[in-house]
């Protein structure tokens, strides 16, 4: 253990440790925690015992991507604080690597049963594979496919003579009728009849004799296919075994050393199964190892370090919390015990005394939100603008919400009064000939002046509400940008979004493809400050009633009206 406990290096005796532990999916690191993040990013800047391609050197491979790092800071036995380091699934091709805490549990012990598997697996692969690129399969594969167009061509071609044969026997009856005696008929009528039985015949039986040609190819391949089902359904069976096997030994102790395995923690969530990787990531693992050697949990702290990934906002050195469809159900097992601070999002926080309107007649009103409110009730806060509209419009005979801003973005929301108003507007929406502009201040210098954003996004599975950009089932989200003025390290720009996806200004601003500088107080995709300093600064519309277009400003306190 001496190894992954390191004592500070700068002097901690004047800095009082947090009075509860931070709560994981919303903190900002206590000052411990960020001296024990520098002291281990300084250690990754200059290490040379290892090496790990983070995708920042100018060699570094097409896909190389940064790693999530994180540090505990402990007390130990003898009331010394100090701190742990891990890192998120593996580096360096492995997953134990001093100085870091080893994993919870480890795939690639050899002699051990996933290794094991892995080799079954690996050989029931080879032989799939070898079956597969087999040449006499793929003869006839080629041969089965070949005759199958043939077949068809045949097929087709007899019936087509066959209907034309039928066409000619009907101009014969036809004609027959009105030129021929009784006697007559009946013999003609008798002989198409014949020929029409013939070509039936003559189709049954090319068709029979094909059936007969594939049935013969088909028997060939038969013994080919069968193995491969069988191995394939081998293979899925070992694997889901394997799955589970491995669940159940990822087992997480708590603060009160009470242990739970990972099948059994998913088991009464809704996704049953665990995600991949999880329980791999950087907090469990310090939180485990903790328990293990009797030290005390004190804060913690997660960043990123190294190139993103391509389709999610992180930032070189940047702090962020826990993911939550990973590490909620392991951790919310593994918290238990130890004294954590109340999840902020649960809070009732007093809301604004009152909610300004921009603009109100008889049909809608127009209002200014503050920023930190929601626009319809929570689970747990049931403050937010509709319940303030509710209480105000209580004869309002519409739906009131036609559209949201996020809790932590001020401006201009639409509340019809009617729900003819409603039906319009929501028409307008969809039609996307409702124009709006936003106000962003930017954590950084931004190049450039102005430009187009096309990101599609799609919601992060495994760690909701964030947004991904996701070239392959993403939505389309377009936006124009347009700097206005550039202040100290900082950056005006007006947004005009095209479309309007779940968090876009906020992850078209942050990714590395859109304009790579967080908005100012992001405290999911940059870092949090007093606020969110995203403000819904202008729209126009038509009005819902009258058609007139109407085009309104909101006030902003920390940037200029548009």
């Amino acid at each position: 253990m001496k190894e992954q406990f390191t004592y500070f290096q700068t002097d901690i005796s004047q800095i009082e440790p947090p009075k509860a532990f931070d709560f994981p999916f919303y903190y900002r690191p206590h000052k411990l925690a960020r001296l024990a993040v520098e002291e281990l990013q300084a250690y990754l800047k200059t290490q040379k015992d290892w090496f790990h391609d983070f995708g920042m050197r100018a060699d570094s491979a097409p896909k190389a991507c940064g790693k999530m790092f994180g540090v505990l800071v402990v007390r130990n036995a003898q009331g010394e604080l100090g701190y742990l380091k891990a890192f998120s699934g593996k580096m360096a091709e492995t997953n134990v690597l001093d100085p870091f805490v080893p994993p919870v549990f480890d795939t690639l012990v050899e002699g051990d049963f996933f290794k094991t598997g892995e080799a079954e697996l690996n050989v029931i692969n080879r032989r799939l594979e070898a079956l597969q690129a087999d040449t006499e399969l793929e003869q006839i594969e080629q041969a089965l496919k070949a005759h199958k167009l043939a077949a068809e061509k045949h097929l087709a071609e007899q019936r087509a003579f066959n209907k034309k044969a039928k066409q000619q026997r009907d101009k014969r009856r036809k004609a027959a009728k009105a030129n021929l005696d009784e006697k007559a008929y009946q013999l003609l009528e008798q002989e198409l009849k014949n020929e029409s039985t013939h070509y039936s015949y003559q189709l049954k039986k090319l068709k029979q004799a094909l059936e007969e040609e594939e049935a013969k190819l088909l028997s060939k391949i038969e013994p080919y296919r069968a193995e491969i089902a069988q191995l394939k359904e081998a293979r899925k069976k070992k694997s889901a075994g394997l799955q589970v096997q491995i669940f159940k030994e990822f087992q997480f102790l708590n603060a009160h050393h009470e242990r739970e395995s990972l099948y059994t923690i998913f088991k009464n969530t809704l996704n049953e199964n665990p995600p991949a990787g999880a329980g791999d990531c950087a907090a469990p693992k310090l939180l485990h190892f903790a328990y293990q050697h009797q030290l005390q949990p004190i804060c913690m702290a997660e960043f990123w370090w190294g190139r993103p990934p391509r389709n999610e906002v992180r930032k070189h050195q940047q702090f962020y919390t826990s993911c939550r469809g990973k590490c909620e159900p392991i951790l919310g097992h593994m918290l238990q015990g130890l004294k954590v601070q109340e999840n902020p999002m649960l809070q009732q926080t007093e809301g604004p005394k009152e909610i300004p309107a921009v603009y109100e007649d008889e049909h809608l009103v127009v209002i200014n939100k503050p920023a930190e409110f929601l626009s319809v009730p929570g689970k747990t806060v049931t403050d937010s603008v509709y319940t303030r509209m509710k209480e105000k419009y209580p004869e309002a005979s519409g739906p009131l919400i036609v559209h949201r801003l996020d809790m932590s973005t001020s401006g201009i929301l639409l509340i019809p009064k009617s729900r003819a108003a409603h039906k319009n507007l929501q028409a307008q929406f969809k039609r996307r000939s409702i124009k709006k502009k936003y106000l962003a201040l930017l954590e950084g210098d931004l190049g450039g002046e102005e430009g187009l954003i096309n990101l599609p996004l799609r919601v992060d599975l495994d760690d909701r509400p964030r947004q991904l950009v996701c070239y392959d089932y993403g939505k389309a989200a377009v936006t124009k940008w347009k700097v206005l003025e550039r202040r100290a390290g900082e950056t005006l720009v007006q947004f005009e979004p095209i479309t309007g996806r779940t968090h876009q200004l906020r992850v078209h601003a942050a990714h590395a493809d859109g304009l790579g500088i967080a908005i100012k107080g992001d405290d999911l995709y940059g870092n949090p400050a007093d606020q969110l300093y995203l403000h819904a600064a202008e729209i126009r519309f038509a009005h819902p009633i009258s058609g007139e277009t109407i085009e309104l400003q909101a006030p902003i306190s920390w940037g200029p009206i548009l």
